[in-house]
């Protein structure tokens, strides 16, 4: 009895997380992206600083009529929001914030999240191909591309650290994580980092959406409330990458003075707010541009890390 209420009180942490985390995000998104830029709407909402921006965007997103164009796959186009955003939730549940404080410790655990987080794009290939509208195929398709070109250097950066650390299981490799594997690994970190951006179709690998134009890819047939869930699973993304980059980069919850748990929510919402800076400070690539820096730049970089963490292994055996 005791195992199975340790298991749902793990199970409900990890939801409660889930739910709130990507708001966090999506509201430091709103107020950091207003200082940058001098965006004055999300400082008004709700009088001081803007605190009620938020809140006002749920609003608009529940007020809204909930369309579904007449030649769509009805049962499609309902369930492609879930099929995006339930992955993210599936991931959390193997990260861990501290010592032993994880909901599942797998063995093969960084496996598992690659893996997971790979589902996450078929989501969008769904949306596109069941609005029964040109424009969001080809949205899905560019999402599916994106996909395939930058697994690849996710895959091998997260491999790095797997060798260094000798063990697949995040919790592991968390442990194992030295001080002195920042220089080291700098660039396994820079690669995984770049290569997750692009997954999460983040700008300014943002081609499969790009909003600021007329349309915005497999989504552009959604509104209300199910719209509202493929915006819930890009801030859950940014929270997963940010999560899985600490405990494989920096050392999860390893730091002074403060408890190892809020070491690990401070270092991910830092990587928050550089996902956001990004946003904010560069412009979106072109189809071209994004494919080449995948194949030209993330994978030489990647192969790079690969060979120097089996000579460092090498020499420290």
């Amino acid at each position: 009895m005791a195992e199975v209420l340790d298991v749902a009180v793990r199970l409900v942490v990890v939801v409660a997380a889930f739910l709130l985390l990507p708001l966090i995000v999506g509201q430091m998104e709103h107020k950091a992206m207003a200082h940058m830029q001098s965006r004055l709407g999300p400082m008004y909402a709700g009088g001081f600083h803007g605190w009620a921006q938020l809140l006002a965007d749920g609003v608009k997103f529940a007020q809204k009529e909930d369309v579904i164009p007449a030649a769509a796959d009805r049962r499609v186009f309902a369930i492609a929001p879930a099929v995006a955003l339930v992955p993210y939730l599936v991931v959390m549940v193997v990260i861990p914030v501290g010592p032993g404080l994880a909901a599942a410790d797998l063995d093969a655990g960084l496996f598992f999240v690659l893996a997971v987080m790979g589902v996450g794009v078929l989501g969008a290939i769904m949306a596109g191909w069941a609005s029964a509208n040109k424009y969001s195929v080809l949205g899905g398709i560019r999402a599916a591309a994106q996909l395939v070109s930058y697994e690849l250097p996710l895959v091998l950066a997260a491999s790095s650290v797997a060798m260094a650390a000798g063990t697949l299981s995040l919790q592991g490799i968390a442990e194992q994580w030295r001080w002195w594997w920042l220089p080291w690994q700098a660039i396994g970190a820079f690669v995984f980092f770049a290569a997750g951006l692009a997954e999460l179709r983040r700008p300014p690998f943002d081609m499969p959406i790009a909003e600021s134009e007329l349309i915005m890819g497999p989504m552009t047939e959604y509104a209300g409330f199910r719209f509202a869930l493929f915006m819930l699973a890009e801030y859950a993304g940014i929270v997963v990458l940010s999560a899985l980059t600490t405990v494989l980069f920096l050392g999860g919850w390893q730091g002074p003075l403060l408890p190892g748990p809020v070491w690990t929510l401070l270092k991910v919402f830092a990587l928050a707010f550089v996902v956001i800076w990004v946003r904010v400070s560069y412009p979106r690539l072109r189809e071209d541009q994004l494919q080449k820096f995948a194949w030209t730049v993330l994978v030489p970089l990647a192969l790079l890390q690969l060979a120097l963490t089996g000579v460092v292994r090498v020499l420290t055996a």
